[in-house]
């Protein structure tokens, strides 16, 4: 067998979509599993889509998912040069080669022809300057008029091929289109190039969309009409945001730098990506990179669409975050705490260790700490607790207890609490879910009563306390 030589051809038409970072991690994971490489093209032939900073955005995505590529435009290699825009040249050379063979021919039809022709009812082309005459071609050239190079598939017969995970996919001939390869500017077109840059790059595995299924012997008769050796083709089901509806740039679906921007980290990313539309055979949901390039085998590409499910993938990241040291979390954490702004003069550090037990995404941080913001005119029947049989009087009659001992021990919070209880014969959970909901005024918190008021501090504490006392003698 051949180096295994795998690519990732985006367009740069903006951000990299989930569905793209797909493609490019079963490529990747294939070719590190069978010992070979990974080549990152750009294929920025489409102008009017160009999005400036698109490039850029790409390598860094790859880069930050662990997704290292041995080849590429700001890595270099062999086979480049790795932007399809800097290969112009060598496209028209081999579409010539294809018409003088028979393969393809120089199509002169005006706009005016082709637009009749589809309101006529015309499905395709239909092959009128196929039969021009060599001489009227080169009469037609030397003239100057606007051409267009098409493909110049056979009418009858049908094209097979093997695709390594959907089996051998037969088309009818007839079925096909005379693609044009060369554009009236010079300019190759996708198709065309695609086929091309594979076969001078020496990429022998390529991994794409299903929707290409159906047109591949169209490349597999360019590659047959220049004499080289087809690839091998693997085919994958889309991503689905529902049951009828694709993951797709168009509505807004979420790249990987939003998910980063949710809070996700990006292990749990790669993670869950890997699994739509790939399972292992021991059904383990949770690996890394590197569990995932020794585990990945085609055998374990689903046949059908996977539908994102975001609860699935937060699922996932929790299992993550819940690995990370408590330095870890809190440097990480320390990338959200500043969009809080409500945060500041709070031990941060403190806090992370309260929420690293609590946070699935880092966003998190923000619902679990909002509390903070929410004591003025809280409801107090929050008091109101069934199973430790405390209301509003209950907790009328220990604030001037609580406000004692939070000045005179709070160095001591827990004790002192423990032995208020005892004493004025409370017990301790009553003690604890009075005072914790007298510092916060909030049904949940991401620590018991002792935590929030070392969180808040002595002064805030007190302060805290006070106002509730005055609203429960109001």
């Amino acid at each position: 067998m051949n180096e295994v030589r795998t690519r990732f051809a985006p367009s740069p038409t903006g951000y990299l979509h989930i569905g793209g970072l797909r493609t490019a991690l079963y490529a990747y994971l294939f070719a590190k599993k069978n010992g070979g490489k990974f080549i990152l093209r750009i294929e920025d032939t489409d102008r009017e889509r160009y999005v400036p900073g698109s490039v850029e955005i790409i390598y860094s995505t790859l880069k930050d998912a662990g997704l290292i590529y041995d080849e590429g435009p700001d890595v270099g290699g062999d086979y480049g040069p790795y932007i399809q825009s800097e290969r112009k040249n060598a496209y028209l050379e081999y579409a010539k080669k294809l018409v003088e063979n028979g393969n393809a021919y120089y199509c002169f039809c005006t706009k005016e022809r082709l637009e009749h022709l589809h309101e006529s009812g015309a499905t395709k082309y239909d092959k009128h300057c196929a039969s021009l005459s060599k001489e009227e071609v080169e009469m037609r050239l030397k003239r100057g008029d606007s051409y267009v190079i098409r493909q110049n598939i056979p009418e009858t017969g049908s094209t097979t091929y093997t695709d390594m995970v959907f089996g051998d996919i037969t088309v009818e001939n007839k079925e096909l289109e005379d693609n044009i390869l060369i554009k009236s500017d010079g300019m190759p077109t996708y198709n065309f190039a695609n086929v091309i840059d594979d076969h001078l790059m020496g990429i022998n595995y390529v991994i794409r969309g299903v929707e290409y299924l159906s047109s591949t012997p169209k490349y597999n008769l360019l590659y047959d009409g220049l004499g080289w050796e087809r690839p091998h083709y693997i085919h994958l089901q889309p991503i689905m945001r529902d049951a009828t509806h694709k993951l797709s740039k168009r509505y807004g679906d979420a790249s990987y730098e939003d998910f980063i921007k949710k809070g996700f980290l990006k292990e749990a990313i790669v993670n869950y990506i890997a699994l739509l539309g790939w399972s292992s055979k021991d059904n383990v949901e949770k690996f890394s990179l590197t569990e995932l390039v020794d585990k990945f085998d085609l055998s374990g590409i689903s046949h059908s669409p996977s539908i994102f499910d975001e609860r699935k993938m937060t699922y996932i990241n929790s299992l993550y975050v819940k690995e990370m040291t408590g330095d870890a979390f809190h440097k990480y954490a320390c990338r959200f705490y500043g969009d809080y702004e409500y945060l500041r003069g709070y031990n941060l550090e403190f806090l992370s260790t309260l929420l690293h037990s609590r946070v699935e995404v880092f966003t998190d941080i923000g619902k679990l700490t909002h509390f903070l913001l929410e004591f003025d005119g809280y409801d107090l029947d929050l008091m109101n607790n069934a199973k430790w049989k405390t209301d509003r009087n209950v907790a009328k009659g220990m604030m001037d207890g609580l406000i004692e001992l939070t000045e005179n021990d709070f160095d001591n919070l827990h004790d002192a609490l423990v032995a208020f209880g005892e004493k004025n014969g409370y017990k301790k959970g009553q003690v604890l879910w009075v005072y914790r909901i007298a510092l916060t005024g909030a049904q949940s918190t991401p620590g018991g009563a002792v935590e929030m008021a070392v969180l808040l501090g002595k002064d805030e504490s007190l302060n805290r306390l006070k106002i509730t006392k005055q609203r429960l003698c109001e």
